[in-house]
């Protein structure tokens, strides 16, 4: 774990190796003034010589103005390295996660994702900064505190040695006794990150069933929860603080107390009991910041965990060893297909799928909610891979090519639209980044988004919001349509997206895909027959499995599920669910979708 998080200093290096030598000068000047403070007093004051106090006195002051500019670069080159490397941490783990497969993101909720790269990285850089101060300067001091005290007194210094022992056994009790409950602090913030999360995105429905005290209950008990953790945690550590003052203190009382005796029996001088009452704040001090340093490297133990993970994951989908980098046509072979979405499933989500598409040839796709339509063509893009049998695209197995080859030649238009912050042109051009103006109004004259766009008064710099919430449905539909299109795709895949428009639209997409881009392999799952109809070939799906192929009018004829839907939406009494549901109750089974 350490070793993947030091990585990630990588070009702040310097910084990170300069910051402990400048605090290690500082304490090394820092050490040396109670020495020439103890000259002044025995040498000087004592024994009257002006001369001793002025020339020890001026050391002094050069010795300060070191420290000075030693602390000063310190804490310079110490937040200069604690931020890069929260820096590279955050663009590592982002990195990174762009390279998961669905099957990595499943381990991972959103709202987790968002903790490690805030909560947890800002724990890092903290710790990682007091580390590099503290870390080197409070032992240092410590361990030279103690030489000097030793060459002044070795019984009186072995006071100190003693604290040190005590005070290092009560430290390590505390620490086994919190780590865990930071593990679980952490767990906390991501059902709490989750909610927030949910409650924003979900604004519109929670108003809409007035669940906004549901909500707000909700997010109350998590927060309680959370308190009640931390201060659980916080009150393990506030042990520290009293057994810090106790030790620190108690050492000083006995070296008052026999330093005094030591000095009515002439075995010690005033300036050096003065040296090492200061020594004994210097120690003082140095555990009081060992201690600070302690608590935040306990804290972020368990945020240094929830990082490495994410760096240390492995993308269950990569690139082969010399991956193919042209896809021939838009051709889809499923020999024997089974997949499940985790290896220790009992059901296979598909189950002997086994359909060959030719290159520019149309297929429809229906079944019931859970058949498993999007778990299909979501593995033609290789975003999860089979788990049986082989699935070819242009004539070779789709674990053969490169991902982002394979990736560019297959458009999705998802269920769930989904559009980014900025201008309409910079959203469509996310299918080609140098698409030019008149491309993008063409994908859009396609997909009938046009004749809404130009209605805007800004055109097509008009501003989407996040997520596009500014625009309907249905124009968020035809917009991702648009730009998918852009990408001049071997094979075009529409899954349910025409559901927000009225059948009128949807005739006019589907006519302009026939005659703009007929060479295009199309695959499009619909609720609506409507939509599928005029497919080469309509594909029935029915609990992960192929329940029927062939063209509306043979399924009319030899599908029962097919006929029992087509019927019941032209007589208006139903959809495809509604029907599927009352013949078919067994097809919610699998869960898949």
């Amino acid at each position: 774990m350490l070793k993947t998080l030091l990585s990630q200093v990588k070009q702040y290096k310097k910084a990170a190796i300069l910051t402990p030598l400048f605090m290690l000068l500082e304490v090394v000047v820092e050490m040396t003034i109670p020495r020439l403070m103890a000259r002044i007093v025995d040498d000087g004051i004592t024994a009257g010589s002006m001369q001793a106090i002025i020339v020890n006195g001026i050391g002094m002051v050069i010795l300060a103005g070191i420290g000075l500019f030693a602390g000063f670069m310190g804490g310079k080159y110490g937040a200069l390295a604690s931020t890069g490397f929260a820096r590279n941490l955050r663009e590592s783990m982002f990195r990174n996660i762009q390279t998961f497969s669905f099957k990595n993101i499943d381990r991972f909720s959103t709202a987790s994702l968002v903790t490690r790269l805030t909560t947890d990285v800002t724990n890092v850089q903290n710790a990682f900064q007091m580390i590099l101060r503290m870390g080197m300067r409070s032992p240092a001091s410590l361990i030279v505190a103690m030489v000097m005290a030793f060459t002044i007194s070795p019984r009186l210094a072995m006071i100190y040695v003693g604290v040190v022992i005590v005070l290092g056994a009560g430290l390590f009790a505390i620490a086994f006794n919190v780590r865990k409950i930071f593990g679980r602090i952490f767990e906390e913030y991501d059902n709490m990150n989750e909610s927030v999360q949910e409650n924003v995105t979900g604004i519109r429905v929670v108003k809409a069933y007035v669940r906004e005290e549901h909500e707000k209950s909700k997010f109350r008990k998590t927060s309680i929860e959370l308190m009640k953790k931390f201060v659980k945690a916080e009150s393990i550590l506030a042990l520290n603080g009293p057994m810090m003052m106790i030790s620190a203190y108690g050492s000083m009382m006995l070296i008052s107390w026999f330093g005094a005796h030591m000095i009515i029996q002439n075995e010690l001088t005033t300036g050096n009991l003065m040296s090492l009452m200061t020594y004994s704040m210097n120690i003082l001090m140095s555990l009081m910041m060992l201690s600070v340093a302690f608590v935040m490297i306990t804290m972020s133990s368990a945020s240094m965990k929830r990082i490495a993970e994410v760096l240390e994951e492995e993308p269950s989908i990569t690139n082969p060893e010399n991956p193919v980098k042209d896809v021939a046509d838009g051709s889809i072979v499923f020999d024997h297909v089974d997949f499940a979405y985790f290896e220790d499933s009992r059901e296979n989500v598909l189950s002997d799928i086994n359909l060959d598409i030719k290159s520019g040839e149309v297929i429809g796709i229906i079944g019931s909610t859970g058949s498993a339509k999007t778990s299909l063509v979501n593995l033609i893009s290789r975003l999860y891979d089979v788990t049986g049998g082989s699935l070819k695209v242009g004539g070779r197995d789709v674990r053969e090519y490169d991902l982002v080859t394979l990736r560019d030649e297959v458009s999705v238009v998802l269920q769930k639209n989904v559009l980014f912050s900025g201008t309409i042109y910079e959203n469509l051009r996310w299918g080609d980044q140098n698409a030019t103006d008149e491309e993008c109004r063409r994908a859009c004259r396609l997909a009938c988004a046009d004749e809404f766009i130009e209605r805007f008064p800004d055109g097509y710099d008009t501003h989407i919001e996040q997520g596009g919430t500014n625009v309907s449905g249905g124009q968020r539909q035809r917009l991702c349509i648009a730009r998918a299109l852009l990408k001049k795709p071997k094979i075009l895949i529409l899954d349910d997206s025409t559901s927000a428009v009225d059948t009128a639209t949807d005739a006019k997409i589907r006519k302009a895909f026939r005659e703009e881009i007929p060479g295009t392999t199309r695959i499009i799952i619909a609720q609506r027959i409507s939509s599928v109809q005029d497919a080469d070939r309509i594909v029935v799906m029915d609990n992960g499995r192929i329940n029927g192929v062939g063209t509306h009018e043979e399924l009319l004829k030899t599908n029962d599920i097919y006929r029992d839907v087509f019927e019941s939406q032209t007589s208006g009494t139903g959809d495809f669910d509604e029907a599927s549901m009352s013949d078919n109750a067994h097809n919610m089974k699998g869960g898949a979708v």
